[in-house]
């Protein structure tokens, strides 16, 4: 999945206006913001959800009973249109890519390192501060997105398989 922005409204209703192609991205708010404001984008979003596809719509409302609904942007992946949803369930990121037909090929979720298999925290060690671990899992296989500092504080990434072997 592509990088996801932190703070991110995808979809603004404008009138009947379809959904946009690229996500719109807003300020993030400081720990003392107004719940309203939150509420309001996801009320946006939840408005906007009447413009998706059918079985789309059904797949997100699915996906997200029990969450807070970020946004959902359209987008074109190899010449097919598909959605991606994100979402906050218990205060931790989990975003969703969708096909066409509403069926959900890969789920991104931000995990404790806790709960990464022993590989993948064995070859997390040493290398930094883990300031975000996401599991992924896409078409059935999963790997890992850690975001890390080190002590010198430069930030950096790696992508781990199950293994605990880097990717690409």
């Amino acid at each position: 999945m592509k990088s996801l922005h932190r703070f991110m409204i995808a979809l603004t209703v404008v009138g009947s206006a379809a959904l946009p192609s690229r996500p719109v991205s807003a300020a993030p708010q400081s720990s003392g913001a107004s719940s309203a404001a939150g509420s309001s984008a996801q009320s946006r979003a939840r408005k906007a959800l009447a413009t998706l596809p059918p079985a789309v719509r059904s797949t997100v409302e699915a996906e997200t009973r029990n969450a807070v609904l970020k946004g959902v942007a359209r987008e074109q992946e190899h010449g097919k249109t598909v959605y991606e949803v994100e979402s906050l369930v218990n205060g931790r990121s989990r975003d969703l890519m969708i096909d066409a037909e509403g069926v959900v090929y890969e789920v991104e979720e931000e995990i404790d390192s806790a709960a990464a298999p022993a590989a993948v925290r064995a070859a997390l060690q040493g290398r930094g501060r883990v300031e975000r671990l996401e599991s992924v899992v896409t078409h059935g296989t999963t790997h890992y997105e850690a975001q890390l500092r080190s002590r010198t504080g430069k930030k950096s990434s790696i992508e781990l398989d199950a293994a605990g072997r880097p990717l690409r």
